[in-house]
């Protein structure tokens, strides 16, 4: 028997495309808020009342004794990105244990991809800032936000195949571990041992309580809550202490039985919250920069803004399709039927699009307010921009082709509410 070609971008099961689906249109909406969130900050701070918004965004609340009193700014992006960082905390642990990621015939392009993306996009950036004060900034342009390349998505067209936007949120997922791993390890300046022992404590309890499947919020939310407060105080950023709770909670397979598990419990409760609240406010408060009087001039004649710019635009492309390319030389793997390489350059181009996690390390690299934050600012805005053009240009010259896989994918002839095309490959393959 002739063993079969693999194929890149293969359609997944059916479970695990509806779930993706149903993950894409959530967050949708999200992007949506989050251009909204930018926009108007972005307005304000070119009227006469912007100095109304920079008040605003400096104004401080919280108990000083426990030196909580904070900027709201600050406060948007230490606590509420870390609800963001907690549903990618559950979202990256459903991927290992029950999604893609968890066979490593699966992970293989994604991981190289979302590496490669990494990569490419650190070093186009250092080589144009090489010895100079942007050299800090260097991770900057390695995330891809996934809530504005979705809405991009959703703009573009709801045509593209399943297997292209499946492949689009595993990517974002392991670019999102990637990225928390560059904050915790490269953007941590001072660091309090006994504060960071200390979240361990309650840590520990809330893994106990959630293994246990308890889902009772008065025990969960205060010692989630002491969790974050003494990862604030170790040093390390506290949006960590999101992810870690995150990866505390329990994920069942399917076959484990009926229902939903904690896991999309917690999920289902607290991504609204995420998409529609946390990421969006902190948008607002992120996105405020000046360019009218000479600022948009300053900012493109500095390496820190070109960099960005590279390194999204460019460097992302580079990166995903050179591992792209490489792992099919590795695995003598070909696309899968009727997609093209067209396809994953479009595909690239969406990765390209860097928003709250690039903004958020801009700050943590030259500090928030800074001449320098603003360039990242300025930045990273023009290269998600120029990027969400480039991937609209060349995903939908390819449209009619998605369009035609797109309808074959939702035939349904018995009614089962399952696609013909996903069961005629499940007996195909035994999955």
């Amino acid at each position: 028997m002739t063993r079969s070609t693999p194929r890149l971008f293969a359609r997944r099961s059916w479970s695990e495309t509806s779930r993706i689906g149903d993950i894409l249109r959530r967050e949708t909406v999200g992007g949506i808020l989050l251009l909204v969130g930018a926009a108007a900050a972005l307005v304000w701070a070119n009227t006469p009342w912007r100095e109304a918004y920079t008040a605003l965004s400096e104004l401080r609340v919280g108990p000083a004794a426990l030196h909580l009193d904070l900027t709201l700014a600050t406060w948007a992006a230490d606590g509420l990105l870390a609800i963001f960082f907690f549903v990618a905390g559950l979202e990256l642990k459903r991927e290992f244990v029950a999604g893609d990621l968890r066979s490593p015939s699966r992970a293989l392009l994604p991981v190289a991809a979302a590496v490669g993306g990494m990569i490419a996009p650190a070093l186009i950036y250092t080589a144009i800032n090489l010895g100079g004060p942007g050299a800090p900034g260097w991770a900057i342009p390695t995330a891809t936000d996934i809530a504005f390349a979705v809405s991009v998505l959703a703009l573009i067209g709801s045509s593209l195949p399943d297997a292209l936007r499946t492949f689009l949120l595993t990517l974002a997922v392991v670019d999102d571990l990637l990225a928390i791993t560059i904050i915790a390890v490269f953007y941590t300046d001072t660091l309090e041992i006994v504060p960071l022992l200390l979240a361990l404590l309650p840590l520990a309890a809330f893994t106990v309580l959630v293994q246990r499947r308890v889902r009772s919020w008065w025990l969960l939310l205060p010692l989630a809550v002491l969790t974050w407060v003494l990862v604030h105080e170790s040093g390390v950023h506290a949006t960590v202490a999101g992810v870690l709770l995150g990866f505390a909670v329990p994920v069942i397979r399917r076959k484990e039985g009926p229902g939903p598990g904690l896991a999309e419990h917690f999920e289902h409760r607290w991504r609204p919250l995420s998409a529609g609240v946390a990421v969006p406010v902190f948008a607002f408060f992120a996105s405020g920069v000046t360019v009218v009087g000479g600022g948009l001039a300053a900012a493109f004649g500095d390496p820190i803004t070109l960099g960005i710019v590279a390194g999204l635009v460019g460097g992302k492309v580079v990166g995903i399709m050179g591992a792209t390319w490489l792992v099919q030389r590795v695995t003598r793997a070909e696309l899968s039927e009727d997609l093209a390489w067209s396809d994953v350059l479009g595909l690239s181009l969406l990765a390209g699009i860097g928003f709250t996690v690039s903004l958020l390390i801009g700050e943590l690299a030259f500090g928030t307010g800074s001449a320098a934050d603003d360039h990242v600012k300025i930045g990273v805005l023009t290269a998600s921009l120029l990027a969400a053009l480039l991937a609209t240009v060349v995903l939908r010259y390819r449209n009619r082709v998605h369009r035609r896989i797109h309808e074959r994918e939702r035939v349904d002839l018995d009614r089962d509410d399952v696609p013909d095309v996903y069961e005629q490959e499940d007996d195909g393959h035994g999955r």
